[in-house]
């Protein structure tokens, strides 16, 4: 297949056409794109700021921070869509196995420096969560769910997550 002329962006294309990921460029721009945003917390990514935090700095979370910062920036400054996850617990409700982290009022639950504007802005919607998978914390008592909502109502089709940098776009 790659030596016939035009052979190797057929295969691009076949990968494309199967694959859920797809570079930023073909995205980008696209209608129905929101921008996702997990557990970019003091207690995760700052250093020294909790039991799971890293001790000291860490190219690869500063990386990280510095891309959700910079598509932040762009999906807000354009009116897209945005929803923020934070994980978030109650001291006297353990998240087994880990130790304890992100406990309410301890700072670590909250908007790493770099994303703190995040909190004020009308196109960014927040969810705590008290558990590892954000779609289960999303449900409220009445049985909706707060992230379904948010793909319904800004009709999302595809999903940018940085906290994931070799995932670069998502298909739902």
């Amino acid at each position: 297949m790659g030596s016939e002329a035009g052979g190797g962006a057929a295969a691009i294309d076949l990968l494309r056409s199967a694959a859920p990921f797809l570079p930023d460029a073909d995205l980008l721009l696209t209608p129905g794109t929101g921008l996702v945003l997990v557990d970019l917390v003091n207690g995760f990514c700052t250093v020294g700021a909790g039991n799971l935090a890293p001790v000291t700095p860490n190219k690869q979370i500063e990386k990280m921070v510095e891309e959700s910062t910079r598509l932040a920036k762009v999906f807000c400054q354009r009116n897209w869509p945005v929803f923020a996850f934070l994980d978030t617990h109650h001291p006297d409700k353990p998240e087994p196995p880990f130790p304890p982290h992100c406990i309410i009022g301890s700072g670590e639950e909250n908007f790493v420096p770099a994303l703190e504007w995040l909190e004020n802005d009308p196109n960014v919607t927040m969810r705590r969560k008290d558990c590892i998978d954000g779609y289960l914390a999303s449900f409220e008592k009445d049985g909706s769910n707060v992230f379904s909502e948010w793909v319904a109502k800004f009709q999302i089709k595809t999903v940018r997550d940085p906290s994931y940098l070799n995932v670069r776009w998502k298909k739902v």
